[in-house]
């Protein structure tokens, strides 16, 4: 017999051997039991096809950032600094780690709607599987997959892993520390807590001190539940701070260290520093406002600064999110992007930690929900106070929290109802509560998917009535799990249908929102109506283009694109708009660097009249488009739209907000001593907005 064998595993051997590895695969370890790959899998696949489907129709998404992109493959200095155009005469308002994820994927793949979006839907594919493993960890399979199935249901998550802000690196970095953390929990090893601060340092350079938000959850969780004696815990992360602000600063430290005659401005700042940027707009102006040098024009203009401030924005204190509060999560800017489970993970925070208090160390279960509930709280304490900018989209980072308390809590809920009348009555309590406010959200939306909060409340209600008659007469598990089941699929009913006409929707612009295109995309007390959801369109921009605000902005008509290439000569710039949202669809459309003199809003103190006769006189910028050609999304034309009032600036002022400074005396030089250009033969002389200045530099103006 083992003569005859012999030969037949010697030939089925390699064969076998990989048959092995991919049963492995599908059947996953040997401790698990046979369904939970597959149902891994399933999960997978199910996240990527909603994150992947249909990626295109979104076009450029956020053009602001396309562009930067366009720039990045196009200059190694663009790369390095996140300069918004190929020829580095400013930067966007953002450091460029998430950039340069984009740009590699533009120079190996071309830069298209593709290469930008897809890096950002395989992070969110990858923060769901990253969401599992740790939550498996701490409270088994079951547990990790509903955990990973709330948290790719959630409608915030499936907008922003489709789309081109830094806040889906951002997430997955944050995932990622957060794994690192649990290493170092489970085996006591210090390497791992360092490499949880260094990633967080690289979620830093991806949207600079928002990535600092998880560090109270991640210090009190390892302080609290960390391995060793207090000394040693201490000294653990004292070491991991030392880490954090070499792996955060060093870019920082780079880029303040060069000439800011050899480096691109800093945009959004307002002394062309990159410490002005991370203290200022980019951090405490998003939760306090406007600070007066700290600030730049754009954070007051957005952030409503005071009295006589120059804030362009006027009265929008809090940017877009709704009014700061207590309730603020709940509004009808965050409500439909985040807060659909929020009951239900209340209720698993209280009774995983009650049940898990008193348990050995390494108490991964107790740390799973001192950490995910920590992040839960600080992320809604400070969305909901913020006065500064804030968007609905910046939930997004809550998402994994939100399933990270989810998923174990459902599974010790319906342990702890056989243990006690109040298991019972929590269990109930949170289906109950999160079924109606589910009815809730989706009651906003009446003509989107009628009838379906109906169904979930009454489901969820018939659930949570099953609970507690099973804890009364003592009934079999199989029946009070069943009905956790029925309830989470109720509660899941409308995440998942607005996760899903999420992914079927084109969403361009700035300011992205989850659901169905009839929500409104400002509720009330947001100051501010740009009109409905999933107005920015679905084409990529094009000439012949304008665009609202957020979307593919400034004119790009043909005639006048032909008429710039045609006449650029060996200029750096094709020419020179009042801000990036003027610029972003030329430089996209052409392919050929912009000179946003403004910054992102027109706002930055980036350009002077000196430095514009310096480029002019050089030959390196010719042209200059103002006025209506050349506002974009906060042009003149902002006021009539529905958008804020900037104020009367002087004609041509463009998107610049007419408070007076630099901006202000730039345009007046340009429209007063530059060549208005009839690019459309049409004879429109200056209504056309493009002005020729290359006789004008050396004119003694």
């Amino acid at each position: 017999m083992d003569i005859v064998s012999r030969p037949r595993r010697l030939l089925l051997g390699p064969s076998s051997g990989i048959a092995a590895r991919l049963g492995r695969l599908v059947r996953g370890r040997a401790e698990d039991g046979l369904w939970v790959r597959p149902a891994l899998l399933g999960v997978i696949v199910m996240t990527a096809v909603l994150y992947i489907w249909g990626l295109d129709r979104n076009g450029y998404a956020n053009s602001y950032y396309s562009a930067a992109v366009v720039a990045g493959t196009k200059s190694w200095k663009a790369f390095f600094f996140g300069s918004f155009d190929a020829g580095n005469f400013i930067t966007v308002d953002k450091p460029p780690a998430a950039l340069w994820l984009m740009e590699l994927s533009g120079r190996i793949f071309g830069v298209s709607s593709w290469s930008l979006l897809l890096p950002q839907a395989l992070l969110g594919v990858a923060t769901v599987a990253l969401v599992f493993v740790i939550v498996k960890r701490a409270a088994g399979p079951a547990a990790a997959l509903i955990a990973a199935l709330v948290t790719a249901l959630t409608p915030v998550a499936v907008l922003m892993f489709r789309y081109n802000n830094p806040d889906a690196l951002l997430t997955f970095l944050v995932v990622a520390a957060a794994w690192a953390l649990f290493r170092s929990l489970e085996t006591g090893r210090t390497r791992w807590l360092l490499l949880s601060a260094a990633v967080v340092g690289l979620a830093f350079l991806t949207k600079y001190l928002a990535a600092y938000v998880v560090l109270p959850a991640f210090i009190l969780t390892y302080l609290l539940l960390g391995p060793g004696g207090w000394r040693r815990r201490i000294g653990q992360l004292l070491g991991a701070a030392g880490v954090l602000l070499v792996s955060s600063g060093w870019w920082v430290a780079v880029v303040e260290a060069i000439p800011a005659s050899a480096r691109p401005f800093i945009g959004g700042s307002v002394d062309n520093s990159v410490l002005n940027l991370v203290f200022g707009y980019d951090g405490l102006g998003r939760l306090v406002g406007a600070l007066g040098g700290l600030g730049s024009g754009a954070a007051r203009a957005a952030g409503g600064g005071p009295p006589g401030g120059g804030g362009g924005f006027g009265g929008i204190a809090g940017g877009f999110g709704g009014q700061p509060g207590l309730l603020r999560i709940f509004n009808t800017d965050l409500g439909g992007e985040i807060s659909w489970l929020l009951p239900l993970a209340a209720a698993a925070l209280v009774a995983g930690i009650w049940i898990h208090r008193r348990g050995p160390r390494p108490n991964l279960a107790l740390a799973g929900y001192v950490l995910w509930g920590l992040w839960l709280l600080t992320h809604a304490v400070v969305f909901s106070f913020a006065s500064g900018i804030f968007h609905p989209y910046y939930a997004v980072v809550m998402a994994p929290s939100l399933g990270a308390l989810v998923g174990p809590g459902v599974v010790d809920l319906w342990r702890l109802h056989s243990r006690s009348l109040a298991g019972g009555l929590i269990g109930a309590a949170g289906l109950l509560a999160t079924a109606w406010w589910g009815n809730q959200l989706l009651a906003r939306t009446p003509d989107f998917a009628p009838g379906l909060g109906t169904a979930e409340l009454a489901l969820g209600a018939l659930a949570a009535v099953v609970l507690l008659v099973a804890v009364f007469f003592r009934k079999r598990a199989r029946v009070p799990a069943a009905a956790l089941g029925v309830g989470l699929v109720a509660v899941l009913l409308g995440p998942t249908a607005y996760a899903v006409v999420t992914a079927s929707r084109a969403e361009q612009g700035a300011i992205p929102s989850s659901g169905p295109a009839t929500a409104a995309a400002f509720g009330p007390g947001a100051g501010a109506d740009f009109g409905p959801r999933g107005s920015g369109g679905g084409t990529l921009p094009a000439r012949g283009s304008g665009g609202g605000f957020g979307g593919p902005g400034g004119n790009t008509s043909p005639a006048l694109l032909t008429y710039l290439e045609q006449h650029q000569g060996s200029a750096t710039w094709l020419v020179a708009t009042s801000s990036a949202n003027g610029g972003d669809s030329i430089e996209l459309a052409t392919g050929r660097p912009v000179l946003a003199m403004g910054g992102f809003m027109g706002t930055d103190p980036a350009l002077t009249v000196s430095k514009l006769r310096q480029l002019v006189a050089s030959g390196q910028l010719r042209y200059v488009l103002a006025g209506g050609a050349g506002a974009g999304r906060f042009g003149a034309s902002a006021e009539a739209a529905g958008g804020p009032d900037f104020g009367a600036g002087p004609p041509g002022a463009g998107a610049f907000p007419g408070r007076g400074g630099t901006a202000q005396s730039v345009m007046s030089w340009v429209t007063q001593n530059c060549k208005s250009v009839d690019y459309s033969g049409g004879g429109s002389g200056g209504a056309s907005g493009l002005y020729d200045c290359a006789a004008a530099a050396n004119n003694g103006s």
